[in-house]
């Protein structure tokens, strides 16, 4: 097929010897099968933020470090300059995803690198080499559907364990070799420990995903993983080692009322301070 633009550099400095054709298009991303280095591989050409369909960005970018204090300033204050440092942020995070969650046990596609909003990484098959069905397009029985959704499960677990929540898990986002499932698309991956929002996404990921295996083993549906998880996450008591059971026990009291108020009034307090910190930024640079 025609070389398309967005790889023109890559094919030039021999990163990619052959574009094949299109795999798909979503939300975030093109992804194309190359060849690479006598394999077939995948090159996810990330959209530019403006053609980017993703919603409410911002709430997964919280928490995310920046070294550079003049970078951070700049993507907190939307400059162009910003703006170019936030999409590179956005692609590394799924490379620097990959990367620890392999790592720490969970099946990813191997990365083998980022250049210019391109990610090259391994090209995920079944056993007569075409591209892995996404759990979506996968039928199976009761026992199949529990035992992946346990092993599911399982990844939640060792990517809470390095720290990280996916964000965006569902049908549509796991591919299915002859090994099992293999968690895909991690750019809105969170931080777990700094992003407000992280058990929130956790108990979406853990729901959709419960919510599709519950469609083969409807006892499913009675299981509280997500919130097993965090409440040993929050004691310090969470490990790759930690047997799962779905089961919780809910608090039955009432809400603490002054609490939650008070909480309302130190997260104001704490977004005055963030303007304050943006217009004292603006006046430094003026």
């Amino acid at each position: 097929m025609k070389i398309p633009k967005r790889l023109q550099p890559l094919v030039e400095d021999g990163l990619i010897d052959d574009v094949l054709y299109q795999l798909m298009s979503g939300k975030e991303a093109t992804v194309f099968a190359v060849t690479s280095q006598g394999e077939v591989r995948c090159a996810k050409v990330y959209k530019e933020a403006m053609k980017r369909s993703f919603k409410k960005a911002a709430q997964y970018q919280e928490g995310r470090k920046v070294k550079n204090s003049r970078r951070a300033r700049a993507m907190e204050k939307g400059s162009s300059f910003g703006r170019k440092q936030q999409e590179d942020a956005w692609q590394n995070a799924e490379v620097d995803a990959l990367f620890t969650l392999s790592k720490a046990g969970v099946r990813v596609p191997q990365p083998f690198g980022c250049y210019d909003g391109v990610l090259l990484m391994e090209l995920v098959t079944d056993d007569e080499g075409n591209v892995a069905p996404r759990l979506n397009d996968v039928s199976m029985s009761a026992e199949q559907a529990l035992e992946d959704h346990a092993q599911v499960m399982h990844y939640v677990l060792l990517m809470l364990c390095a720290g990280i929540v996916h964000g965006d898990l569902s049908e549509f986002n796991v591919l299915v070799d002859s090994y099992g499932p293999v968690i895909i698309d991690l750019p809105q991956a969170v931080n777990a420990a700094a992003n407000n929002n992280a058990f929130s996404m956790l108990q979406r990921d853990v729901r959709n995903m419960t919510d599709y295996y519950a469609e083969f083993a409807p006892e499913l549906k009675q299981t509280h993983y997500a919130e097993e998880m965090w409440a040993l996450f929050q004691t310090g008591e969470l490990s790759p080692e930690t047997e799962l059971t779905g089961y919780f026990e809910f608090d039955e009291s009432e809400a603490d009322v002054d609490t939650v108020l008070e909480e309302i009034k130190a997260a104001f307090e704490e977004e005055q301070a963030r303007v304050e910190r943006m217009n004292d930024a603006n006046s430094d640079d003026e």
